[in-house]
């Protein structure tokens, strides 16, 4: 479909960093798309060995919000500004830990969804994803 008027071409650049677990699919760990960054979704693997070390939700989570802040500042950016997070738990009865956790981390309290689901990639507790605002 053709608009008239002035097309702006939509720019998307990936974001990689060795800091946080390499994308092991047909995916990006993060794309940035204008003044916006979206995250794929972050398990707790270290990112140093490719394995999953933590146990635990507390210490799983804690690996996840590192994997994050590596892949924010790797954009330029941080946990401020986060906009929206979208948390997967494999249960729902590790909310309240894994929200101690979070909390630390997303001290700006972003739009949040928080959901437990059936099952995560490689039998992890938790998955978080996030889209940011970059001001630059």
């Amino acid at each position: 479909m053709q608009r008239k008027g002035r097309e702006k071409k939509m720019s998307m650049k990936k974001i990689a960093t060795d800091k946080a677990p390499a994308a092991i699919g047909h995916y990006s760990q993060a794309v940035r798309v204008d003044k916006f960054l979206f995250t794929s979704g972050q398990i707790p693997i270290n990112p140093e060995n490719g394995q999953i070390e933590a146990e635990g939700i507390e210490a799983q989570a804690k690996q996840v919000m590192l994997n994050i802040g590596a892949i924010l500042e790797e954009a330029g950016t941080d946990y401020a500004h986060v906009v929206k997070t979208t948390c997967f738990l494999a249960d729902m009865a590790d909310f309240a830990a894994f929200n101690q956790v979070y909390e630390q981390y997303f001290t700006e309290k972003p739009a949040r969804s928080c959901v437990a689901v059936k099952e995560l990639p490689k039998a992890v507790l938790c998955e978080v994803e996030v889209i940011a605002y970059l001001e630059d």
